[in-house]
């Protein structure tokens, strides 16, 4: 039995469709982060040596050793140094950008998360799986709501 992916595409038109793509439409590949690298950068990096056009992360653990996160509607991130557990990383991103967030837990359970920037950075290591949504790219522009730039979704024109 094949399983079914349903998405849903934003038109210009701000319309909805509806696609339907199979697993094999999906590919999945997961990566180990070492001691000290940034998390971020190396998501980053990752995306555009693979060039990788509409990735997801599907599960995320490890530790850092230095969070930079920015919370709900604030303008600047903060930073905090010690030793965090990953609890959740979640987030669309592609060689192009990114709109990741992370919740961390400290030494005594105290829960934190947010958006995150550059400089998180490994204590002892970070798994990360990753899926590319093959038939689709996520780019980036204005919403004209509050500025911000949000997701445009679109079928990859083919090579």
């Amino acid at each position: 039995m094949r399983w079914i992916l349903l998405l849903f595409i934003g038109l210009q038109t701000s319309a909805m469709a509806q696609t339907k793509m199979n697993w094999s439409d999906v590919k999945m590949t997961a990566i180990r982060l070492s001691p000290h690298q940034d998390l971020k950068q190396e998501l980053v990096t990752f995306a555009k040596k693979h060039q990788l056009k509409a990735a997801f992360i599907t599960t995320g653990v490890g530790s850092l050793e230095q969070i930079h996160i920015r919370y709900a509607n604030e303008e600047h991130g903060t930073l905090l140094k010690g030793h965090f557990e990953i609890v959740s990383l979640v987030g669309t991103f592609s060689d192009t950008s990114s709109h990741i967030h992370i919740s961390v837990s400290d030494s005594t359970g105290k829960t934190i998360g947010g958006h995150l920037l550059d400089n998180n950075l490994i204590y002892t290591t970070a798994e990360v799986v990753i899926g590319e949504l093959i038939n689709l790219e996520f780019n980036r522009s204005t919403d004209s709501t509050y500025g911000y730039k949000e997701l445009d979704l679109k079928i990859r024109k083919k090579n």
